[in-house]
């Protein structure tokens, strides 16, 4: 019975060869796949405007946002704490350094992949070995004195280290993507962070006037059941809302600080050095707010281009996997001086050199090369559903923002409509006090009217500041770097 013959070699070199020649690819494009297009973000088309003339917002569809959004609120304190933010944050500081790594490393790959490598190699040794028997000494001991110039170059005839540095430069991207992106959070959450502190001190001054006015009442129910004219149940119910209303002030005062703490942390300073708070009652409502387009967002997004870099990795790393299966050819060079002594070694006669070449075809890794393949297949799939899920949820983000304005402007205008009726009743019973036609205790609960109902208003508002905050953000607008971060940099 005559003998099979295995040899996958010359079937892979021709399989090879044709792949050359016809210029065919190892793996996929990496190209994102096609996004849906949406006719409008939310499930309902979104208006326009927003909110009535004295706070409108106007929706810009298909304009792109200047860089330094928060610049739109008209603060310049605001201005100046997100641009320490970006200076001095610690975080964006440790990530802009491994970037940086990141991308010296990238360097260093594609040099070592594009040139040979050159390296000097001296040895001194002293070395002890055993004589073949009856023919001398069973022991020989000599030195060995050696320097050499050592080259080698492996040709990326597969482009094994070209898809190499192809996932490696995505990657790179995507950790530069990610990088603008905590950029980003970090001016957002800079506004947000500084709008809450903002409306948690005015609501504790509105509520801290609340109390006062439950103690009034608490006094002038205690005079009057003096003289009979309430029972003490009254009082007792006077007494109970007075202590509600104070109890309620711990909780109150414990998110105001921890906001200014919260903000400090972001500007790279002690909570202790927290700034002072901004009064929300003069900071602008940005009253245009650009839009991008379905398409637009997927080139401005960060999320989504980390997920597109992320798909470029998966592409080239499947492409690297099969080009591991294909042959590698390696070529070698030395020279030098080597001797048993010093003064042999540095003579003519110690002259040695070498040249050599490798070509190396894999034959059986036990399925493992195969398996690292379909590997990198799947884990291409894998980033293609991430791809598709990430635009998906850019474009909820972007809708849940745009329902939020929505509602926001509703709730707002509500709320600015009640605090103003309020304010006027108030006015109107504390004037008739005044001219004794109104006890104090109308005045009294006029105010309470109307601090509460101006306690709704400043939640409605920071509500709103906050939601357009968030909604710049959605739409994924870069950042500038500010000149003094440029100039620090080396």
């Amino acid at each position: 019975m005559s003998a099979v013959r295995f040899s996958p070699a010359p079937r892979t070199l021709a399989l090879a060869a044709a792949l050359l020649v016809s210029g065919c690819a190892l793996g996929p494009t990496g190209e994102a796949p096609a996004s849906p297009q949406p006719a409008h973000y939310a499930v309902d088309a979104t208006p326009a405007t927003l909110g009535p003339q004295e706070a409108r917002q106007k929706f810009v569809l298909g304009q792109r946002a200047v860089p330094q959004w928060w610049r739109a609120y008209g603060s310049q304190e605001l201005s100046a704490w997100v641009e320490e933010a970006l200076r001095s944050n610690h975080s964006l500081a440790q990530a802009d350094r491994n970037l940086a790594a990141a991308r010296l490393q990238l360097r260093a790959q594609i040099d070592e992949s594009l040139w040979p490598t050159i390296d000097a190699v001296g040895q001194a040794q002293r070395q002890r070995a055993l004589g073949l028997p009856n023919l001398g000494p069973t022991t020989n001991l000599y030195n060995v004195f050696a320097g050499q110039i050592r080259a080698s170059y492996t040709f990326d005839l597969f482009g094994v280290e070209r898809f190499a540095n192809s996932a490696a430069a995505a990657q790179v991207d995507a950790q530069s993507y990610q990088f603008d992106a905590a950029r980003r959070s970090v001016a957002a959450n800079v506004v947000i962070t500084a709008i809450n502190a903002a409306s948690l001190h005015a609501q504790v001054m509105h509520t801290e006037r609340l109390v006062a006015l439950a103690d009034a009442d608490v006094e002038e129910m205690q005079r009057r059941l003096a003289l009979g004219a309430v029972s003490q149940d009254e009082l007792l119910s006077a007494q109970a809302s007075a202590q509600s209303l104070r109890a309620s002030l711990p909780a109150m005062k414990a998110q105001w600080q921890a906001s200014r703490h919260a903000l400090a942390v972001l500007m790279g300073r002690t909570p202790d050095a927290a700034p002072a708070d901004l009064d929300i009652s003069r900071l602008q409502l940005p009253g245009e707010v650009p839009l991008a387009l379905p398409s637009e967002l997927l080139r401005q997004r960060p999320d989504i281009l980390a997920a597109d870099a992320a798909l470029k990795v998966a592409a080239a790393e499947q492409a690297l996997a099969t080009a591991e299966m294909f042959p590698s050819l390696s070529i070698s060079a030395s020279f030098g001086q080597s001797g048993f002594s010093w003064a042999k070694a540095t003579s003519g006669a110690g002259a040695v050199w070498g040249l050599g070449a490798s070509l190396t075809q894999p034959l059986f890794h036990g399925g493992a090369l195969s398996a690292r393949r379909d590997a990198s297949k799947e884990a291409y799939l894998a980033a293609e559903a991430n791809y598709r899920q990430t635009v998906l949820n850019a474009f909820q983000n972007v809708a849940d923002s745009l329902v939020a304005l929505t509602q926001d402007a509703d709730a707002l205008q509500a709320s600015t409509a009640a605090r103003a009726a309020s304010e006027q009743g108030w006015r109107n019973a504390q004037r008739r006090a005044q001219l004794g036609a109104y006890p104090a205790s109308a005045a009294r609960a006029g105010e309470r009217q109307y601090l509460n109902a101006r306690l709704g208003e400043v939640r409605a508002t920071a509500s709103r500041m906050s939601d357009t905050a968030t909604l710049f953000q959605a739409m994924g607008v870069g950042i500038e770097t500010p000149p003094q971060q440029a100039a620090a940099k080396p």
